[in-house]
């Protein structure tokens, strides 16, 4: 017997933020219906997309635990609630990290179309209702708007949802089945005892957005094993990525890389676009009582990996060796001048250890890999550098621990480093005071120069670094106060970040610029301003020629420090002479 309830929604006080969120995609949408799904302790899903421009509906249908009738009215349509709090953080049944949090995850399907419907099935009872975009543009309050609830009997084994999706939104593009697959595989390709299907294809290896291979080897005492993985377009395929292994259709243990991820010229960034299974029920044999695992000394185990590291090395080399060859060559072109200055052997040598490190950090930007290139360079070229870092390339392992043992005893290590800093370091402070002497040195002169160099303001202050949001926060402030003819007169600024999270503002002043009471006021006017776009705290470091005597030394606002150029070099050297003596002795 069918019976009709009507009910209504419970609106929580989030409810206009999180519903003027908006979806970048159909397909991202319809994901938070699969993520429903998943909080239902379901073992499969199954979506079914609609042809495009067609009038087929989207139709989305899980095995969960479906939901009673005072379920559906108390917590579905409960818009916004957190069900974290009333029912935890992990699923009733099955214990899954709950992934629906916001609460109106349940509706993104009126994203893409502007009728839905809902049936859902638990407890002999099959309760359903349908809601339409339509009706609620003509209701001041949502909470106002009617929803009829139709119940009726059904099996006591049936349990599940169902949510059709008419009318899709014309000016919305037809979900692409393919593009949907990819995004569901990033979370769920993994996980065992949930099976995601889009229009009858369950989640596979062939998903991927990338080259695909799929074959069949022989190894020896194992058998056949099917080998199917694909090398993505994308950064990441996937939140585990990597080759799985399976036993008699179970997957056993977690993703492996078979050796790639321990060879030092592969780009470990590589390794995040590999995705595949391995079918090898020849190791039965070998997986561990837990099943959680394949014995680590198995000499199965041992060819099967033999076997397939190649297999994946060559794909990967087809797909990303020309890219690869391409950014090792525009680095190359930087530093030819001064391979070709080296000797033939050390020469040969210097271009083995340059491409290892572009292997390394493949895929990373030029300004991240070139300090790494020319300090290598730099230790190369000097003999006696260059003969200690050969030495440690070629040497054994256990060689190469004995060497670091004696170098730790006798400090040398430390020693040769510190004195080649400090003799840099005096050589900059030589080049600095020479800047502060000149009277036509800028502002930004003396900004470019120390930008990098800020532990000439003392130890603490070198642990600040470079933040380019900061600084564009900083810029993006200066810009609307110094616009038409005050642009002439825009100060330079430079705000950095430290590991604690403290910001410092440093306002430069010309070496001939004597520090007064004006520009005190001025950099705590650009800290006030700063403090309202960045939470953060921050320290003011006003830096110019000389003090004036109506700058205040009493009664300033808290973290505010004064320098003069002259005194911050004359300190730094003594620091310098400091270190250099204690290295002698």
């Amino acid at each position: 017997m069918t019976k009709n309830k009507s009910a209504r929604f419970q609106v929580d006080s989030r409810l206009a933020r999180l519903l003027s969120q908006e979806y970048s995609s159909t397909e991202k949408a319809l994901k938070e219906l699969i993520d429903n799904a998943w909080d239902a302790d379901a073992d499969s899903v199954s979506v079914t997309l609609p042809a495009p421009m067609s009038d087929e509906p989207i139709v989305v249908v899980d095995d969960g635990c479906g939901m009673t009738t005072e379920e559906v009215r108390r917590h579905y349509l409960a818009i916004a609630a957190d069900r974290r709090i009333h029912r935890g953080d992990r699923s009733t049944n099955k214990q899954r990290l709950i992934k629906g949090r916001k609460g109106v995850g349940k509706f993104a399907g009126l994203m893409a179309a502007s009728i839905m419907t809902l049936e859902t099935s638990a407890r002999g009872v099959l309760t359903s209702f349908t809601l339409r975009l339509g009706d609620l543009a003509e209701v001041d309050d949502i909470e106002h708007l009617p929803i009829e609830l139709v119940t009726q009997p059904c099996d006591d084994s049936s349990r599940g949802t169902r949510i059709t999706l008419h009318g899709l939104h014309s000016n919305l593009a037809f979900p692409d089945p393919k593009k949907f697959r990819q995004i569901l595989l990033q979370e769920y390709g993994r996980e065992a005892g949930f099976v995601v299907s889009v229009n009858d294809k369950t989640l596979g290896v062939d998903d991927v957005d990338g080259s695909y291979q799929n074959q069949t080897l022989t190894i020896e005492d194992v058998g056949d094993v099917r080998l199917a993985f694909a090398i993505g377009e994308t950064r990441s395929v996937s939140r585990q990525p990597g080759i799985v292994i399976r036993v008699d259709g179970k997957t056993v243990g977690k993703p492996s890389f078979f050796g790639l991820d321990e060879q030092e010229d592969f780009p470990p960034k590589l390794l995040k676009r590999l995705y595949g299974e391995i079918d090898a029920d020849g190791l039965r044999d070998h997986v561990t009582a837990g099943w959680d695992s394949l014995v680590e000394n198995s000499e199965l185990l041992a060819r099967v990996t033999e076997a397939i590291r190649p297999v994946v090395f060559t794909a990967f080399k087809e797909r990303y060796g020309r890219e690869i060859q391409l950014a090792q060559a525009r680095l190359r072109r930087e530093v030819h001048e001064r391979l070709a200055a080296l000797p033939e052997h050390r020469r040969e040598y210097a271009e083995r250890a340059v491409k290892k490190v572009l292997d390394r950090f493949f895929g990373e930007p030029p300004e991240k890999i070139e300090p790494y290139v020319f300090v290598l360079l730099e230790a190369i070229e000097r003999s006696d550098y260059g003969a200690v870092v050969e030495h440690l390339a070629e040497a054994q392992r256990r060689d190469v621990a004995t060497l670091a043992d004696a170098l730790e005893r006798f400090g040398l290590a430390d020693m040769a480093h510190l004195v080649e800093q400090a003799n840099a370091r005096q050589a900059f402070l030589d080049r600095l005071e020479s800047l502060t002497l000149a009277p036509e040195t800028l502002e930004a002169t003396m900004h470019k120069a120390i930008e990098r160099n800020l532990w000439i303001f003392g130890p603490e202050y070198s642990l600040f670094s470079s933040n380019k949001t900061l600084q564009r926060h900083a810029d993006e402030m200066l810009g609307k106060q110094f616009v038409g003819e005050r642009a002439n007169n825009r100060p330079d600024l430079l705000l950095n970040e430290n590991l604690n999270g403290e910001c410092l503002l440093i306002e430069f002043k010309r070496p001939s610029h004597p520090l007064n009471r004006d520009d005190y006021t001025q950099a705590t006017n650009y800290r006030h301003d700063l403090a309202k776009i960045v939470s953060k705290p921050i320290r003011v470091l006003v830096v110019g020629g000389r003090r004036s005597p109506d700058f205040p030394t009493t009664n300033r606002e808290p973290d505010v420090s004064v320098a003069t150029f002259g005194d911050v070099i004359s300190s730094a050297r003594r620091q310098l002479e400091w270190q250099l003596k204690v290295q002698e002795v």
